[in-house]
């Protein structure tokens, strides 16, 4: 059973959402929360596996509120954004907070019950054309040119193998397990291996999180910033 908090100022939306998902037999919702603060206090309390988090809340917003549960580490859940617009700065802070990925409030009952049990079950949401655009131009954008990502990050990046830091730029490019082992010629469970590694290395919960270090690091340079 995936355990689901629903994080939204509007009663409307919060009630909605979690009626929804209510449907479904392998979910089950275990509270609501209509700031950031108290999501963080409801989470902590309830412990889902999963969060859909606003971003926009008044007082603690969804920013902060995903910061909070993801500096528990191992105990944190899954956090998932809810957002109106595709290209959203606070979509991409909220990002960068630790959260896993993100949907637009239009989105179909389907593609929610999926969205939930791709994150439940450990993997980052990225819907690649949406994302990868996203994190591409925010991190273009935010970046100074020859700016360097903090000491600590650049210490880890220089820990990896080259096939680790190979298989991290596959996955910043919005390739699945199974793509990247084609284009290695290497098992799926080679890649899942080099992923495991790569993400340990870098302290990082999942690909979501690698996808913006590459970028915000240059180790992947957003397409219209090549010459």
């Amino acid at each position: 059973m995936i355990g689901i908090v629903v994080a939204d100022d509007h009663e409307v939306v919060r009630a909605g959402f979690a009626a929804l998902l209510d449907t479904q037999p392998d979910f089950t919702v275990l509270g609501t929360a209509s700031d950031g603060a108290q999501a963080v206090s409801v989470c902590r309390e309830a412990k889902p596996d999963v969060v859909l988090m606003d971003v926009r809340m008044p007082g603690t917003d969804g920013i902060e509120a995903t910061r909070q549960l993801c500096a528990d580490g191992q105990a944190a859940p899954r956090v998932l954004i809810l957002t109106t617009f595709d290209l959203d700065e606070y979509v991409f802070d909220a990002l960068r907070a630790g959260a896993s990925g993100f949907l637009l409030k239009d989105v179909t009952a389907e593609r929610l019950f999926e969205a939930v049990r791709v994150i439940a079950a450990g993997d980052a949401l990225l819907a690649p054309a949406i994302t990868r655009r996203l994190i591409s131009e925010f991190a273009r954008t935010r970046r100074p040119a020859g700016a360097s990502w903090p000491a600590p990050a650049a210490s880890a990046l220089s820990a990896l193998t080259p096939r680790e830091t190979e298989v991290l730029r596959l996955v910043a490019a919005g390739l699945s397990n199974t793509e990247i082992a084609s284009q290695l010629v290497v098992t799926e469970e080679t890649v899942k291996t080099h992923v495991s590694r790569m993400l340990a290395k870098l302290g990082l919960r999942d690909r979501t999180q690698a996808v913006v270090l590459a970028y915000e690091s240059g180790l992947v340079v957003p397409a219209r910033d090549r010459g």
